[in-house]
Formats: C-alpha cells, sequence, structure tokens
C-alpha cells in the first residue's frame, strides 16, 4: 500500500517536471524572434523603394504601390510563415540602424552581405548576384568608355553601399553620396554629376525608362551579392528563411520576379 502511493506520487512529482519543461519550452518559442512575429500576425520589412528593379515606387490603379523583385520575395517570406507583410520604406543608410532597434524585421534592399555589415546583423544566403555598371547620359558615351576616362569626373553613389565603397577606391575622381538613387538620377538630369554607379538592373532599368541615359560596358570588378539582413541572435529566422530562399532558387522563381519587376520599371 506504502509502496503503491509512493510509486504514485513519484509518477505526479515526474508528469509536474515534464509539463513545466514543456511550458518552458512553448514560452522560449514563443520569445523566438520567429515565434514573436508568428504570434503577431505579421513581419515588418524595411527596404528603399529607389532601386528598381529591386524595389521602387510606381502608381498601379491611380495608387501609389511599392514593387519590385525584393518585394515579392519578401511577399513570399510572409505568405509561407503565415503572417502580413509590413513594408517600411526608409533611407538605405538608416535600414541597419533600425533593424538592431527592432523597429524593423528584416531587411530585403538589395543589400550585399559585407564583412563590415556583418558585425552588427546576421545574413541570409545570397539570393542574387548582380555585376556592377555606371549609367551616364548619351552625349558622354564618346569620352567614358573605360574606368580612366572617369578619372576628373563626379560620380554619384548611394551611401553606405557597395557601389560608394567601389567609387572610393576609383583613382582621381570626386564622389558625391546621397540617399537616393532617384535623386541621383535628378543630378544626372540636370548635369550636376556624370554618371552613377549601380547594380547593372538597376542602372538598366533607369536607361531603359529614360532616353537621356545609356550604360557603356564598363566593367567596374566587383559583382555585389544580395542577401537578407536579420538581427544577430535569430537563428531560427535564418534558417527558416533560407529554406525559402532556396525553394525560389530550386523553382526558378527568382529570375521571374527579375524579369516582371524590370517589365513594370519601363512601363
Amino acid at each position: 500500500m506504502f509502496k503503491g502511493k509512493m510509486i504514485a506520487i513519484f509518477m505526479m512529482i515526474c508528469m509536474i517536471v515534464v509539463s513545466a519543461g514543456c511550458s518552458q519550452n512553448i514560452s522560449s518559442a514563443d520569445k523566438s524572434k520567429l515565434g514573436e512575429i508568428k504570434n503577431k500576425g505579421k513581419i515588418v520589412l524595411g527596404t528603399s523603394a529607389g532601386y528598381p528593379p529591386y524595389e521602387f515606387h510606381k502608381e498601379i490603379n491611380g495608387e501609389d504601390v511599392i514593387v519590385g523583385f525584393d518585394i515579392e520575395i519578401a511577399k513570399v517570406i510572409a505568405e509561407e510563415l503565415g503572417v502580413e507583410l509590413e513594408i517600411k520604406d526608409m533611407k538605405f543608410d538608416g535600414l541597419l540602424a533600425a533593424l538592431v532597434a527592432d523597429k524593423i524585421d528584416f531587411i530585403i534592399a538589395g543589400m550585399a552581405p559585407t564583412e563590415e555589415r556583418a558585425k552588427s546583423v546576421d545574413f541570409t544566403k545570397t539570393y542574387y548576384n548582380a555585376q556592377q555598371r555606371i549609367l551616364i547620359r548619351v552625349e558622354d558615351q564618346d569620352k567614358i568608355k573605360s574606368i580612366d576616362d572617369l578619372k576628373g569626373l563626379k560620380i554619384g553613389v548611394q551611401k553606405s553601399t557597395v557601389q560608394e565603397e567601389i567609387a572610393k577606391g576609383i583613382e582621381g575622381i570626386q564622389v558625391k553620396s546621397l540617399s537616393k538613387v532617384t535623386d541621383l538620377v535628378l543630378e544626372l538630369s540636370n548635369n550636376k554629376i556624370d554618371g552613377i554607379i549601380l547594380a547593372k538592373p538597376v542602372a538598366t532599368a533607369y536607361q531603359k525608362k529614360n532616353s537621356k541615359f545609356i550604360v557603356p560596358d564598363i566593367s567596374l570588378g566587383k559583382d555585389e551579392s544580395a542577401a537578407i539582413a536579420i538581427n544577430k541572435g535569430n537563428e531560427d529566422l535564418v534558417k527558416e528563411i533560407n529554406k525559402i530562399l532556396d525553394q525560389l532558387i530550386a523553382e526558378g522563381k527568382i529570375d521571374e520576379f527579375i524579369t516582371e519587376a524590370t517589365k513594370i520599371s519601363e512601363e
């Protein structure tokens, strides 16, 4: 009888311990970034929408919306996680600070996973690689045919980007850094700068949109890899997004998104 009671008590203690362990695991999952996103039913994207065909503003049916192949990737991520997507359009050079401060959940903005950036945030695998090119005015195409021809010229770049680093490494040029590519394009159009270093698909998109511009066949010798930035310590979210990227790449969806975004940017 006594032995039976002791066994019963022991079993109850075991059940309590197991239950407590499960509760703790559930609590830990809820506290993770992935759990937090699923609990609130929303994931907040930080981007800088002046970078076609990656992300840019477009008037569709009389409404200003943010579109682009990065946005399509973000939509798939939100759908796979079973949550809504909220988009915050910001200056590119303010994105990392916003991510570290938890004002956004992730960044998709054609961002290269540089060593310097990786000191403050984590990155997913690369989802796209783009060559670097320079956008110039058509009238200047005969005098700008190589990197050497850039000496003495004023070249525009977006702040805190790989393009800015490339420009600073070119001997003899003046570098003008602005937060928005659209402002740089306006500067180029108004003859205030002589060219803009951009990822090839972005430069090509602006060329096709405006007959005043051209992208000469000048290689700047460095490809840009785009990856998704996530705040440090959120390995579960990085792992989940990497799975989604693997699927998109395997199915050729990202190439489809790029083709469609380029078409929209030219309309």
